[in-house]
């Protein structure tokens, strides 16, 4: 059998952000696999612009969640909620189709709060609930005061974290 596709998603489109750090260290942790990274430079939801057809990008990005094995999120926490980036494009993808159905998605955060995203993926949780996709419950991957957590590669110095990484990572690989 070839290697799963793992798609990531980043919710901070900030080329060194925390979170694509997390989502480059889960796919390091998730093993062998064809890694693409889904763009969420996407234009803002409006349905007068999809009357006039959907923006080639969304329907790429919305091909790529419905061709990947697995969908690894990596979003941090901008005003207790996931960014607005994020969201746009899951008011996208959930136009004509649904491609998440049963797609096995994992959900990880890293920001500079104490509560290292605890309430985004909340709020994330309750956002993915119409797309019916495969959602691990656990084990939270939860990064606050990344800078602590991250060397200057970007790999994860904490033994705690990259347990919990790994362990999420393989609940994901068993799921596909």
């Amino acid at each position: 059998m070839p290697d799963p596709t793992l798609l990531g998603l980043c919710g901070s489109l900030r080329r060194d952000s925390w979170n694509r750090k997390l989502m480059a260290a889960a796919r390091d942790a998730f093993g062998p696999a064809q890694f693409v990274e889904g763009d969420l430079r996407l234009p803002l939801f409006d349905e007068d612009l999809e009357a006039q057809g959907m923006p080639a990008e969304v329907q790429h990005l919305k091909e790529q969640v419905r061709a990947a094995d697995a969908v690894v999120i990596a979003c941090p926490e901008y005003n207790k909620n996931p960014p607005g980036v994020l969201k746009n494009a899951l008011d996208w993808l959930s136009r004509d189709g649904q491609p998440w159905e049963g797609k096995p998605v994992a959900i990880m955060s890293a920001t500079a709060g104490r509560s290292g995203g605890e309430r985004t993926q909340s709020a994330l949780r309750l956002m993915l609930v119409p797309f019916q996709p495969d959602l691990l419950n656990g084990p939270e991957v939860l990064i606050a005061s990344p800078a602590k957590i991250f060397d200057d590669t970007g790999q994860i110095t904490d033994p705690v974290a990259s347990k919990l990484l790994d362990s999420l990572m393989q609940k994901l690989r068993d799921r596909v």
